[in-house]
């Protein structure tokens, strides 16, 4: 009888364990694992902005790199507006152009 329980009582550690194990590995692959290969190819994009390039900020605005250090963008909005933003406020690049 106690060798009977015994072996219900392990089998019911496992039986719990098992459910988590799989729910990480669901959350791992289809949450963890793309937001990071996401981030990865965005902070590779924020690395290789150069002048000239033109971008979208999060914000919407768009505009043509003139300036670059290494926290801050300056982008020429048109012909006359210039504007300081943070490099973490670019959203993506849309087309290269020759540097001035």
């Amino acid at each position: 009888m106690f060798q009977y329980a015994a072996a219900q009582g392990g089998n019911g550690i496992v039986g719990i364990i098992v459910p988590f194990v799989i729910m990480f590995a669901v959350f791992y692959f289809l949450l963890i694992r793309p937001q990071q290969k996401k981030q990865k190819n965005r902070n590779s994009m924020l690395r290789e902005l150069k002048k000239g390039d033109k971008i979208v900020t999060i914000g919407g605005l768009h505009g043509t790199i003139v300036e670059l250090t290494n926290d801050i963008v300056v982008i020429r909005v048109n012909d006359v507006t210039k504007m300081t933003f943070d490099r973490s406020a670019i959203s993506h690049s849309v087309a290269s152009s020759a540097t001035e």
